[in-house]
């Protein structure tokens, strides 16, 4: 078709084939030996009044990732389907992508020379498997062609009622708009249909419209034959002038040359204009998708490699030495994925299929002289969680620092990984929050599974910490990779492998045959359909790749060469063999070293590594989670729970210097630091502290008494709450019935001891409520004000009572933990209080009995 068009309007004087090696674009060298397209190319040509861009793309599955990036940036696109072979799987992924994508089409149904072409019978299935928007505009100017025109969309019909016909520029319109599809028919390799085609093509197109301010957006990158680097790009906005300077990584470099190709030659130019296509030298790390100007970098692609190989080199060769050629290739195929296992010192690839392999293969000997195989292969795996957590994660060697908390949660399937930053200006600077983001997105995190990249989440940054003076950039970077570990380790995750969808067609004698299989092989499939009179059937349906891949072969086997199957890919779903590929990867995530979760804390002017599961009794920032993140700070506590008990000794020391320094800020900024949450959860997020890290300070004194002998035990209710595991579940269904139990705990409590028992509830989010206490049986209850939060309250109390009474305050948010101990009081942790508690009612059940 790219020939007969370049052949028709003059451009090229000998109309060449694929299949002899002598097209025009098909120019690469694999490519005339294949007789097939690899790479996209770009042409030129003139025709009536309309000058195009023609851009040949790849049509086998395997480089569709090829094809899917040239999509982002065309006007217009021509779907050419084999007459011969009718709509198959392949075609239904182009027509996936290219609604995706908003891409108007027009249709040629080629080969329609062949015996068994049915003009009819196609438009009939392309329109009930694409589009019912389809219309042959080989009938143009007809009454029925109007009828199907004004069929597609409500003002085309009033048009039709009106005059009897729809006119030309609203067709225009409609096709633009993706309303109508014109299908035509023809053979490109004897020309027939084509010149129509073209003349649809200048009538029946508009010119894009864009902005007068510079915006491109890069299309690939290739080498030319002296081997140069190319950036290929489209203008979409002003002009781009030989010279100019764009940002090229964290610099910015001049481009050197502008070419506007035509197959392998290229014409200079001091300029390109908006809507042009042209290939400019001198960027040296620009990225297929990147953006330039008003145009912001692409999503990610639809189509991505699933299926992942170990490169097995010949001997003699270094790993590390062809390392580089591998990046190059993979730099100008984005359907080609290279990963450097650095533990095995393997390299391996991703890629869509075994023809891709194939001609890796070749391209790795023809460019570089690299001998290389590959191995069976297997899917490529990926990894998310199930439910919210926090990860959180500490730097802290002398003279460093740097901490972090995300809030991970799981996203819709397809959806990748999403970062973002919540946390105020004032409390962490914004210059630290962006480095943080960055950190996140510049690696590919591993899953704690089987160590495959995670997907399907999204990280929030909720509350970080940095140091005046020690901190540097590579500290966020340590601690956003342990931070992301952390989470992973103490979530639930999920492990997840590629699904391809299908449509299999076979003869009906084959069809309990086929369905067996497919039931074998953990697949979804609908009712078989028949068609030929029933001799063949049609089964569509959705299944794992890893056993999927492989039956095209069997299928041929049994049905004698007669029956077929189209795969597309459908993205990821759950790991049908979960446990069994958990346990023949045999991965171990604690000797991960280049990805530990553990944490590095400073005491004495040394570093000590924290394990994971211990790390939140050490950090120094409150980890805050806002309104409706419930299940999330569940998790939180029962990873609290798992990492074991830790008393007061064991809490970071502090000095007198610093709690008054603390305490004057907080009573400076007690409004500005209020910070949204549910009814009953604390606030989150402290301001950068300037306390020296890594250096000793004496630990404040405290007056030393036993719980019993508290004249008030002080509790921060909700805090104690998310602490017990069972009140922490019972909250999640039922807030008010953890509060009842916890008071009906504390009564008893009071039974045992002399003192008072004050338990304080956040009350601060809810509107216009007032300061309430109140006594219930044996203790008080204390409802904080709005605007008030328990913490607020407790150190008002601390402050006004603690000098002159013996005060424990069962808590262990950090904050509070810092100001009741400023005030000479005791200070008792939420699990160190369920113990205890528990030892006291154990006494007197103990008592009871011996007296009996």
């Amino acid at each position: 078709m790219s020939e007969a068009l370049l052949y028709l309007t003059g451009t090229i004087r000998s109309f060449g084939r694929v299949d002899k090696g002598a097209s025009f674009l098909d120019h690469n060298e694999m490519e005339r030996r294949r007789g097939i397209t690899i790479y996209s190319k770009q042409a030129r040509f003139y025709y009536g009044d309309t000058e195009f861009t023609l851009i040949d793309t790849p049509g086998h599955a395997d480089f569709s990732a090829e094809m899917e990036r040239v999509l982002k940036v065309l006007d217009y696109a021509v779907l050419l389907i084999s007459a011969a072979d009718g709509i198959r799987g392949q075609t239904e992924t182009i027509w996936r992508l290219l609604s995706e994508y908003r891409v108007p089409v027009f249709v040629f149904f080629n080969k329609m020379d062949q015996d068994g072409a049915d003009r009819e019978q196609l438009l009939r299935l392309f329109r009930s498997s694409l589009s019912p928007d389809g219309i042959d505009f080989g009938e143009k100017d007809r009454d029925v062609f109007y009828d199907q025109a004004a069929m597609c969309s409500e003002e085309a019909m009033d048009r039709y009622l009106e005059t009897g016909e729809v006119p030309m520029e609203l067709l225009v319109e409609m096709i633009a708009r993706r309303k109508l599809f014109p299908c035509f028919f023809g053979s490109a390799l004897k020309m027939e249909g084509v010149r129509e085609l073209l003349e649809v093509l200048d009538c029946y197109t508009m010119p894009g419209q864009y902005p007068d301010e510079f915006g491109a957006r890069v299309i690939k990158i290739l080498r030319d034959p002296d081997g140069s680097r190319l950036t290929m790009m489209k203008i979409t906005g002003g002009i781009l002038k030989n010279k100019a300077v764009l940002p090229d990584g964290t610099e910015g470099s001049k481009i050197n040359q502008i070419r506007i190709y035509n197959g392998t030659r290229f014409t200079l130019r001091d300029e390109a204009a908006a809507g042009e296509i042209c290939c400019v030298t001198g960027l040296k790390e620009s990225y297929a998708g990147q953006g330039y100007g008003t145009e912001s970098d692409s999503p990610a692609p639809l189509v991505i490699p699933i299926l992942n190989y170990r490169v097995i080199l010949s001997q003699g060769q270094d790993p590390m030495k062809v390392l580089p050629q591998f990046r190059v290739l993979e730099e100008e195929n984005p359907e080609l994925t290279v990963s450097w296992e650095e533990e095995k010192q393997e390299i391996h690839v991703c890629v869509m299929g075994e023809v891709q392999l194939e001609i890796l293969t070749s391209m790795l000997a023809e460019r570089f002289g690299i001998t290389a195989s590959f191995d069976s292969g297997e899917v490529m795996y990926k990894e998310t969680i199930t439910a919210p957590v926090i990860g959180s994660g500490h730097f802290e060697p002398l003279r460093h620092y740097a901490e972090v908390h995300f809030l991970m949660e799981p996203l819709e399937r397809g959806s990748g990984l999403v970062f973002e930053s919540r946390v105020r200006s004032d409390s962490l600077s914004v210059n630290w929050q962006r480095l943080i983001l960055t950190h996140l997105s510049e690696k590919q995190h591993k899953g704690v599974l089987t160590g495959s990249p995670i997907t399907d989440m999204k990280i929030s940054l909720v509350a970080g910490k940095a140091h005046l003076k020690h901190t540097e950039g590579g500290d966020f970077r340590q601690a956003v990779y342990r931070a992301v570990r952390q989470g992973l380790m103490m979530a639930d995750n999920l492990l997840l492998e590629p699904y391809y969808r299908f449509v299999l067609e076979l003869p009906s004698s084959g069809v309990g045959r086929a369905m067996t299989d497919l039931e074998r092989f953990g697949a979804q499939f609908g009712v078989p359909e028949t068609k030929a009179n029933g001799a063949v059937s049609v089964i569509r349906g959705r299944g794992p790749v890893s056993v999927l891949k492989d039956y095209p072969a069997e299928i041929a086997a049994y049905t004698k060469g007669q029956g077929s199957v189209a795969f597309f890919n459908d993205g990821y779903d759950v790991c049908h063999d979960q446990e069994e590929v958990i346990l023949r990867k045999g991965y171990d995530p604690l000797a991960d070293v280049r990805n530990t979760p553990d944490s590095v804390f400073c005491s004495h002017g040394a570093g000590y590594i924290v394990p994971y599961d211990e790390a939140y009794e050490h950090m120094h920032v409150l980890n805050g989670l806002s309104a409706g993140e419930e299940e999330a700070l569940q998790n939180v506590s029962r990873a609290a729970e798992r990492s074991g008990s830790k008393t007061a000794e064991t809490e970071r020391r502090i000095g007198t210097e610093e709690i008054e320094e603390i305490l004057s800020h907080i009573s400076r900024n007690k409004d500005k630091d209020k910070k949204p949450g549910t009814n009953w959860k604390r606030r989150f997020g402290t301001k950068e502290s300037t306390v020296p890290a890594g250096e000793p300070v004496p630990r404040v004194s405290s007056r030393i008494f036993s719980p019993e002998e508290a004249e008030y035990t002080v509790v921060d209710g909700y805090n104690v709450i998310f602490a017990w595991p069972e009140l922490a579940d019972l909250a999640r269904i039922n807030i008010d019935s953890a509060r009842d139990a916890l008071i009906d705990l504390l009564t008893h409590y009071k039974g045992m001891i002399s003192g008072e028992v004050i338990a304080v509830f956040d009350a601060y989010r809810v509107k216009g409520r007032q300061s309430e206490r109140t006594r219930y049986q044996n203790i008080q209850l204390v409802y904080t004000a709005e605007e008030e939060t328990a913490d607020q309250y407790i150190e008002k109390f601390t402050n006004e009572y603690g000098k002159k009474s013996r005060i424990a305050v069962v808590t262990s948010d950090h904050l509070e933990q810092i100001i009741t101990r400023g005030q000479g009081c005791m200070l008792i942790s939420s699990r160190d209080f369920r113990q205890h508690l528990e030892r006291l009612q154990e006494e007197m059940r103990r008592k009871y009995f011996s007296d009996k």
